[in-house]
């Protein structure tokens, strides 16, 4: 909770001037001001402030006497706090207190920071060898290879955070030192755990290694994939149709430059002139339920798609999510190339 922008009630305008002007660049210039129960009773900015003066308030005057008494806020108990949001970010609010049934602030979210606080838990798979990169990953994880002048796996990680996620995991195996050193330091006050999966065991088995789950929704992710998902958008999508599990999947094409006989034996009934086949692939990122992971083995080596299978088998609702945004799965050479290209191309 940023404490530089709540004030009480009974300081003087000439004080929120002061707090106002010693909020850092580029911090919405909003106060929330509270009574002496700590309880939220409105809002004061640098122009309510001046509009004040111009009415011939004085800058003794207390804030009460200029603060707006008609404020948004959410309620930390809201079902629907992402869609809340959602609004919030429609009606061009920057700063959003969510308050508890005493109405005292027990956050303040900021929307020109962030993007939304999705209530989910993250875990990236980054015990991998990286082969098909090699030599480039025979003393560095590919998680930590460079795109640009971040590494694979921070793109990742700033985007998780830029949606309100706090509670962030990587699972490390080869190299996982590099990683644990890396991930040291904190991420805009954001603590990534790392996990040391003692063996391989698949695209989402060392998950069973996470300790402590915070959210009902959990998203599993390989590490090194540069994409531009929208997370807010996947969770809603994950929660209106009540699925169990949602696989992000990328379109994908396949041409064949001849003509494609309709055969009964050898008789042919029709003729399709290169034909175009439209798919959607499996894009390495998922949103499951957390009661789901109860179905993932212990210490067995385990994939992602076992689980879609195993979900499906119990008649369980998974879902397809369309990505049709930047998708890259770094795992070649060419594809490194392609994504250091496209960062080049962004900037």
């Amino acid at each position: 909770m940023k404490a530089s922008h709540i004030i009480s009630q009974d300081k003087t305008l000439l004080d929120a001037l002061i707090q106002i002007n010693s909020l850092k660049s580029p911090e919405p210039l909003v106060l929330f001001v509270v009574d002496e129960q700590s309880r939220m009773i409105g809002t004061l900015t640098d122009g309510d402030t001046r509009r004040a003066l111009i009415r011939n308030l004085q800058l003794k005057d207390v804030v009460s006497t200029a603060m707006h008494r008609d404020f948004n806020y959410i309620r930390e108990d809201v079902g629907e706090l992402v869609n809340c949001l959602r609004q919030q970010k429609e009606k061009k609010m920057k700063l959003v207190p969510i308050l508890d049934a005493n109405n005292c602030i027990v956050e303040i979210i900021n929307l020109e920071k962030y993007k939304t606080k999705l209530p989910i838990d993250a875990v990236l798979m980054a015990g991998g060898k990286g082969e098909r990169l090699r030599p480039l990953t025979e003393k560095t994880p590919k998680p930590l290879l460079k795109v640009g002048e971040k590494c694979i796996i921070d793109y990742n990680i700033h985007s998780l955070v830029s949606y309100g996620v706090k509670n962030i995991s990587v699972t490390v195996n080869y190299l996982g030192e590099q990683l644990e050193e890396h991930f040291l330091r904190t991420i805009n006050d954001v603590k990534v755990n790392c996990v040391h999966e003692p063996k391989f065991l698949g695209t989402i088995g060392s998950i069973k290694f996470v300790e402590n789950f915070y959210n009902d929704t959990i998203l599993v992710m390989n590490s090194d994939l540069f994409t531009n998902i929208d997370y807010e958008d996947f969770f809603l999508h994950f929660k209106e149709n009540n699925a169990e599990m949602s696989v992000a999947a990328v379109p994908y094409s396949i041409s064949i430059p001849f003509g494609i006989f309709d055969l009964d034996g050898r008789n042919i009934c029709g003729l399709v002139e290169k034909p175009k086949y439209n798919y959607y692939v499996n894009a390495g990122i998922y949103l499951i339920r957390k009661s789901a992971l109860d179905e993932i083995p212990e210490d067995t080596f385990f994939n992602a798609t076992d689980l879609i299978e195993k979900l499906i088998s119990q008649n369980k609702t998974v879902i397809r999510y369309p990505l049709n945004g930047t998708w890259i799965d770094i795992g070649t050479p060419q594809e490194y190339q392609k994504a250091q290209d496209l960062v080049r191309h962004m900037k």
